[in-house]
């Protein structure tokens, strides 16, 4: 068992198959427990942990009680093996004892008649695939009941079991009329055959999670004071120290260049598909590959709160989370199972009682509408084409924490953009720094200095940098010796910075030409002019989400001249500046009431704007605050995979739902096939396994579609 935060990670052998990951799943949302992800293929539970709804030891000994075993990571004897039997094992025992009675079925059709015509004979085969195969799922229908949910499981347990005991009654009987043991066993193994194939194919689509697990260094050659290296485990690593890291190997843990360069492959991390140059004082990826070169990192961050563990995180947590086309599904499924055993009833009493079919063909139709049902491709349709989707996604360098954002982000028809950091460099440079006569130049380039010292906005540090390039002789004023003295230094966001008479700031008014004043008890001191340039493809990417149909907003704090400057420059359709904060969340809640709308900002200003559009959007270049700010983060500052990321959502939610109407068509139509009596139970057997890897392989599709 590993913990995340407050997440927990459970190991839990004995799952094979989506039933069982569902049982396990809605035992504990029942018990009131949230974000529940249950990944049979992966062994994996993990939940919110809530010690009042259910503790830890609560949570174990009632998954347990289903019928699955709770392991630790360094435990070695699976479940499975201590049962006897693993997936592949049972496939392949009742496969061979089902190939003989299938064939000896298919002869007797043509009038050939062998040995396998005894009753005692066909006991002896299907007998050990009823107890091996058959009692496997009769375990899960248990668990399912447990739990006080009806799985796909107790359908092809009663199915099967069903058969079994006709034809038992008829080798007492000695009757071969009434022996059906080759359709009992072969319910059996085609059902397996069709788990193989689903675990086979869910395999498929959990490969971004595996691709990233495997970009973790397991181990870091540590710099000691004495300038040995010790090999260490990552999570033993803190942050300060020095790592080495040469051509060939993966940079163990986030950190900065202190010594020498590299160049470094960060695809799998950011979706940056060419190597990336990197010198001292650039910051490294944990997980990125080294290229070439060899240097000296200083670590920044521990790995459990480093970029490649919080990526991990936020997959599968998207993986998990389920869109609101999943709730009809659910609602259904969770009905459809005891409304098919009525329909089963009712089949064989109504085609029995009315003459329609004699009682042993009442019987087998009855059979055959319990085997060719299949609630799990309903519940299968959404969470493989989100894992699948969420993966794509992930590898083309976006973000996005759980499937809801998914279908929320494919329903968008309205994105709202910041200007500076978004559809420009963010890059601000001083244009002009002009100083009204009368005042001390020595005097307002070291107040400005140390005022926006006190901001941590772009304006700021791009302000700072200019002046730090500037000689600045000491201050020798009573003015500047009475502020250093006893002024506090106020941030307003959105406007500026506020000490005694001082004020640093917006340019409140239309009349003075600049983007930042200073003044001194109302008056002006001095202005600044600044410099940023558009993004390279923001006017591209504009264009391309006017193709998809997206209408596009500026808003901005920014003086109107130059916001609609920049409107012109990259073709946006309306423009609103001269927002404050305040301002800003006003503005996108009238927006959103309008049309579904996202609103993209650098992931730092503006927490609030992002919070209240229906889809909140960071370019923030995988920093820490960037990953914790929006719904959807870009893992680099392109905008061109803003519209990639749409055009996948969009194909994301086309395929559940081409999935969810391939799995209610397939019930409605197979139901009734199976009821009047045109589909016998092995043929219903099969296409009810197969059923499943039909979504599945539509979800697959996904990944180059």
């Amino acid at each position: 068992m590993t913990k995340r935060s407050d997440i927990i990670e459970l190991r839990v052998e004995g799952m094979d198959c989506n039933n069982c990951a569902m049982s396990i799943q809605r035992f504990l949302e029942r018990k009131g427990l949230e974000d529940v992800m249950v990944n049979f293929q992966t062994r994996e539970v993990r939940y919110r942990r809530d010690d009042a709804a259910l503790d830890a030891g609560a949570v174990k000994a009632g998954i347990e009680k289903l019928g699955y075993t709770v392991v630790d990571d360094t435990a070695e004897t699976r479940a499975d093996a201590a049962r006897g039997f693993t997936p592949q094992q049972r496939l392949l025992i009742c496969a061979a004892l089902t190939l003989p009675l299938l064939l000896n079925h298919f002869l007797m059709m043509a009038g050939v008649h062998t040995p396998l015509d005894n009753g005692w004979v066909q006991l002896a085969l299907a007998g050990p695939v009823y107890w091996i195969g058959g009692l496997h799922f009769g375990r899960s229908a248990l668990s399912g009941l447990r739990a006080r949910m009806l799985n796909m499981d107790v359908l092809i347990f009663l199915g099967a079991t069903a058969a079994f005991v006709y034809s038992l009654i008829g080798l007492y009987w000695q009757d071969p009329h009434y022996y059906f043991f080759e359709t009992a066993a072969t319910i059996i193994t085609l059902v397996l055959v069709g788990n193989w194939l689903e675990a086979r194919a869910v395999e498929r689509t959990t490969t971004a999670i595996g691709a990233l697990t495997a970009l973790k260094e397991e181990r870091a050659r540590v710099v000691m004071p004495s300038g040995t290296l010790v090999s260490l485990p990552v999570e033993e690593v803190s942050p300060g120290s020095l790592v080495r890291v040469n051509t060939g190997d993966k940079v163990p843990l986030d950190g900065i260049v202190r010594q020498g360069d590299l160049t470094v492959n960060e695809a799998m991390l950011t979706g940056e598909s060419l190597p990336v140059n990197k010198g001292e004082g650039d910051r490294v990826l944990g997980g990125s590959i080294v290229v070439s070169g060899q240097t000296t990192v200083e670590v920044t961050e521990a790995y459990q709160d480093g970029t490649l563990a919080r990526i991990i995180e936020l997959v599968k947590t998207a993986q998990s989370d389920k869109p609101r086309l999943q709730r009809l599904a659910d609602r259904i499924s969770a009905i459809f199972v005891p409304v098919v055993i009525v329909i089963s009833l009712l089949t064989f009493l109504i085609g029995w009682g009315t003459g329609y079919a004699t009682s042993t063909q009442a019987f087998m139709n009855a059979v055959a509408v319990l085997l060719i049902s299949c609630p799990c491709a309903m519940g299968l349709a959404t969470p493989t084409a989100v894992m699948v989707g969420v993966g794509r996604l992930a590898r083309t360098g976006l973000l996005i924490r759980g499937g809801s954002t998914v279908e929320s982000f494919a329903g968008i028809k309205q994105m709202v953009f910041d200007k500076t950091g978004t559809l420009t460099t963010g890059d601000l440079e001083v244009g002009e720094f002009n100083i009204l006569p009368g005042h001390d130049p020595a005097f307002v380039h070291r107040l400005v200095y140390e005022l926006e010292g006190y901001s941590s906005h772009p304006i700021a540090q791009a302000v700072r940098d200019h002046l730090s390039r500037q000689p600045m002789a000491e201050v020798d004023d009573p003015a500047y010796t009475a502020w250093a003295g006893s002024f506090d230094v106020e941030e307003t966001p959105g406007l500026g910075l506020t000490a005694g008479p001082f004020y640093l700031g917006a340019a409140k008014d239309e009349t003075v030409d600049a983007d930042v004043v200073l003044r001194r008890d109302g008056a002006v001191v001095a202005t600044l002019t600044l410099v940023d340039s558009v993004r390279p493809g923001a006017a591209e990417m504009v264009q391309r989400l006017h193709d998809r149909g997206v209408r596009t907003v500026l808003l901005t704090g920014d003086r109107e001249a130059k916001a609609r400057q920049v409107a012109a420059q990259v073709g946006i359709d309306e423009v609103h500046a001269g927002q404050l904060p305040a301002q800003k969340l006003e503005m996108i809640s009238r927006l959103s009431d309008g049309l579904p709308t996202a609103m993209v900002g650098d992931g730092i200003n503006d927490a609030a704007a992002l919070s209240r559009a229906d889809l909140g959007v960071s370019l923030g270049g995988a920093s820490a605050v960037a990953l914790d700010a929006a719904q959807v983060v870009l893992m680099r500052d392109d905008l061109s995979i803003l519209v990639e990321g749409k055009r996948i959502a969009d194909l994301t939610v086309k395929t559940i739902r081409e999935s969810l109407f391939w799995a209610f068509s397939y019930n409605i139509v197979a139901i009734p096939m199976a009821a009047l009596g045109y589909l016998n139970p092995m043929w219903a057997a099969l296409f009810m396994a197969f059923s499943d890897v039909v979504v599945i392989g539509n979800a697959i599709r996904l990944k180059r579609r």
